[in-house]
């Protein structure tokens, strides 16, 4: 499915005037120490401008490199869903084109919503580049095998690049403006942290009451 999703012919996006960026995060509470089991209570959270939506489940699969998609998908997809509506485009906390089969979390969301999405991770997972220059806006291509599949970003000077996915319609260089649109002052892009804030709040709520 990956492969099939990854080589699918689709038309790439590109914002035309404004559009509406929204983003969602996944987290879990894991019963014992280590990489994620199938029983483990995730909650999910999906951020557009003020429209906040948060799901909870039991993760439906433990973790297994290159299938983020099994244990995060069903979470993710129900947050985005509750939302008033979709956003034009989708800040995703996984990886697109950076992935095995050049299908990652982002990529598979995507397609499933019918949504264009961007991935933003802290660290690349097969690709590699340069370090950006030191300043706002500056980046340096992610490569596999020679194929640009991201970008590193340097999104506020003295804080480490975050990596900008390439994902479900979206190539690189729309990946950063996407990106760079919705970042301010901080180092992460805004809808992505207020997801993430969402989804922590009610794990911690819901935990410790």
């Amino acid at each position: 499915m990956q492969e099939a999703l990854a080589s699918a012919a689709w038309t790439p996006w590109r914002p035309l005037g404004r559009f509406r960026v929204g983003a969602c995060y996944a987290c879990f509470a894991q019963a014992e120490p280590g990489r994620g089991r199938a029983d483990d209570i995730g909650w999910a959270a999906a951020a557009l401008g003020e429209d906040t939506a948060v799901t909870s489940a039991v993760s439906p699969e433990g973790y297994e490199a290159g299938m983020l998609a099994l244990r995060e998908g069903p979470l993710l997809e129900a947050a985005v869903r509750s939302l008033e509506e979709l956003p034009d485009v989708l800040l995703v906390d996984a990886t697109g084109r950076d992935h095995p089969r050049r299908a990652g979390l982002a990529l598979q969301l995507g397609a499933v919503l019918g949504v264009p999405t961007v991935g933003l991770t802290d660290r690349p997972l097969l690709a590699r580049g340069g370090d950006p220059a030191d300043e706002r806006g500056a980046a340096s291509p992610l490569l596999i095998d020679g194929e640009r599949v991201g970008y590193l970003l340097r999104t506020k000077p003295g804080t480490r690049p975050i990596c900008v996915h390439a994902a479900w319609r979206t190539m690189p260089e729309t990946a950063l403006e996407v990106v760079l649109s919705v970042t301010r002052r901080m180092r992460t892009p805004e809808p992505l942290r207020a997801a993430r804030t969402a989804a922590r709040a009610a794990r911690a709520r819901d935990l410790h009451g």
